[in-house]
């Protein structure tokens, strides 16, 4: 037991101040994702405080995302704090034909997009990617797996692109893209064979160096689904079926 800890007149207050120090501590010494952070027994000296004290303010700063213990190594940096918030807002939102539309004018205007930079650009081996991962997705039944393998194939179109930027736009829409595909995927089993031919589609127009062909089969496989969608605005008339890809 610290006693230090214990008597401690106010408690939150010193777990605050000792949060403030650790990052205080990450930003002097430039610490990246990644980087290990000294042990609670460093800390404690170092802040003169105790390791309680200590301990509370490393779960703190764990809950924030900051921070991730790894067996054997200690707390390591991270930055999964858009994540979670992206993970947050996936579990309230409600999957409705304006929540699908919204996804879909974003993937349109961003993928569709994508040919003038990829095309005659991608790799071969980033073409092989989205063909194991095409495979992968049309072998499974499991529509979790399949949303997966699908928002990977996609993923790595728009990585081949080279915009930073975008990449991590689109990565930390991922569980929200993920639940409209797997809410497809669940209600309609034949989905992810129509989904594999659509994309071998699209990876034999990127072979080809074919940007209006891409963009075409492109179009063709972000409309899918549209037709299902009722014009009325109401999440509740909205078919479920309707949130393919």
């Amino acid at each position: 037991m610290d006693a230090a800890d214990d008597n401690t007149p106010d408690r939150a207050s010193a777990v605050d101040q000792v949060v403030g120090q650790i990052r205080d501590l990450i930003r002097d010494r430039e610490f990246g994702v990644g980087n290990i952070l000294p042990s609670e027994a460093d800390l404690a000296t170092m802040f003169g405080t105790g390791r309680n004290t200590v301990r509370e303010a490393v779960r703190t700063l764990k809950a924030y995302g900051i921070l991730e213990s790894r067996q054997k190594i200690g707390a390591v940096i991270t930055d999964r704090r858009t994540a979670a918030v992206a993970n947050l807002f996936s579990i309230a939102m409600e999957v409705s034909a304006d929540t699908f539309r919204d996804i879909q004018g974003f993937r349109r205007l961003t993928e569709m997009n994508l040919g003038n930079l990829i095309v005659g650009r991608i790799s071969n081996e980033d073409l092989r990617r989205m063909e194991h991962a095409n495979e992968k997705m049309a072998a499974t039944t499991d529509p979790a797996q399949a949303s997966e393998h699908d928002f990977q194939f996609h993923q790595i179109m728009i990585e081949a692109a080279g915009n930073r930027t975008l990449s991590e736009i689109y990565q930390m829409l991922k569980p929200v893209i993920c639940r409209l595909m797997q809410s497809g995927k669940t209600q309609r089993q034949t989905l992810n064979i129509t989904s594999a031919e659509q994309h071998a589609a699209i990876i034999r127009a990127l072979r080809e160096g074919e940007v209006l062909d891409f963009q075409y089969h492109m179009n063709r496989h972000l409309s899918a689904g549209l037709e299902f969608i009722p014009t009325a605005r109401s999440p509740s008339t909205v078919n479920p079926a309707a949130t393919s890809e």
